[in-house]
């Protein structure tokens, strides 16, 4: 029989978080004890009030039907007041705001709206693998922007060749950044989208961790910048501020003829998000300022502080950072970060995410989530501890 596959899935790497959840799977079945920082789902439940809105939608029969279209006009009209109160940034709910089934799926639909076969991609390295894999499906070329430690975890913009920026049509980037937990100030979001326009491509902000930071000032929304909605979208998440990773439910703002070619894919792929979980969105969005929400924040800060000042006094150098669910670690000494989680694993019972499979460009770092309890912290930190490196 003929090869079944297509050609381009030859081009694809193995799915990260998948191979994580193997190995990790593979241990738990054989009865040991394992401490899991890999895929950052939250380990608690979606908040209260936020189901109780969703168990009210799903027994009223008028949103069991299909959800054509880019997301019920009550949901958009949460979303832009979102962006205002947050941001203080005004969008249109009918040309500049569109519902997804997470910003996953609004990330690997993007490139198939606006990209032809040839054209390039930049895509920041480490970063989420969905933006190079959903290039490739659409034809594209990724070009990798490697994000380094001395320049902040931010893409060198002036050090992308010409003859890449004459071809480029899109460019990924995504503050407070998912795995190094960088920020990414005004400056250079205004530079950025200055290049953007110098250039003639569009970007894509991935920031599904811009309201889960630690510190007194909020991070900043490309959409905050001047201009921006001329060469940019925002891509947020409801997965992680509200727990809600299982419940597939995200918006993008911006650019208005760019949402138009991604609603036209989505039309033609997906039939929308079920009404009910838009209606518990709405309800999440409007109670971003709950106590419930506020408390979630505080416990990965405490989160955080627990496992950085461990991990500092086992000998391992990593920041405290200022947002999002991950604490970005440098390997010891002289190790690779897929020997590192191998040994973390096999030694330890602890399971983290290699910076190789993030890119090639971290193979010295490996990535902890703080979606573990305090306790189990605390006995992972004992168990690293323990291992020679």
């Amino acid at each position: 029989m003929n090869e079944v596959r297509a050609d381009r899935l030859s081009m694809l790497p193995a799915y990260l978080f998948a191979e994580v959840d193997r190995k990790k799977r593979e241990a738990v079945a054989a009865g040991r004890d394992v401490i899991d920082f890999g895929v950052g789902d939250p380990d608690t439940p979606t908040p209260a009030f936020i189901v109780d809105r969703m168990a009210e939608a799903i027994r009223d029969p008028a949103n069991h039907p299909y959800s054509f279209g880019i997301g019920m006009r009550v949901f958009r009209n949460a979303v832009i007041q979102y962006m205002q109160r947050r941001f203080g940034v005004a969008v249109d709910p009918d040309k500049e705001t569109i519902a997804l089934l997470g910003s996953k799926e609004g990330i690997g639909h993007l490139p198939t709206a606006i990209i032809n076969p040839g054209q390039v991609v930049l895509c920041p390295e480490p970063g989420y693998p969905v933006y190079v894999s959903g290039t490739i499906f659409a034809g594209g070329t990724p070009y990798i922007m490697p994000l380094r430690d001395e320049n902040g975890w931010l893409p060198a913009l002036d050090e992308i060749p010409a003859d890449v920026l004459d071809r480029a049509k899109l460019m990924y980037l995504n503050y407070p950044n998912n795995p190094t937990a960088a920020l990414a100030d005004r400056t250079f979001f205004e530079k950025a989208v200055d290049f953007a326009r110098r250039h003639d491509f569009i970007i894509a902000h991935d920031a599904p961790y811009i309201d889960l930071y630690y510190g007194d000032e909020r991070p900043v929304s490309i959409m905050q910048i001047d201009g921006a909605k001329d060469v940019a979208i925002e891509l947020h998440s409801l997965s992680k501020t509200f727990s809600m990773t299982g419940w597939r439910i995200a918006f993008a703002v911006g650019h208005s003829e760019v949402l138009a070619a991604l609603a036209k894919v989505k039309a033609n792929m997906d039939s929308g998000v079920f009404q009910a979980v838009q209606y518990a969105a709405i309800a999440a969005l409007d109670g971003i300022e709950r106590q419930e929400i506020k408390d979630l924040v505080a416990m990965y800060r405490k989160r955080r502080d627990i496992l950085v000042a461990g991990l500092r006094e086992s000998g391992w150098p990593c920041n405290s950072p200022e947002a999002t669910l991950y604490v970005w670690a440098r390997c010891p000494e002289g190790s690779e970060s897929t020997t590192v989680a191998n040994r973390l694993l096999e030694e330890a019972d602890v399971v983290v995410t290699p910076g190789a499979g993030l890119g090639e460009t971290s193979k010295g770092f490996v990535r902890f989530s703080l979606t573990v309890p305090e306790d189990r912290i605390r006995e992972a930190v004992k168990r690293i501890t323990s291992v020679s490196w």
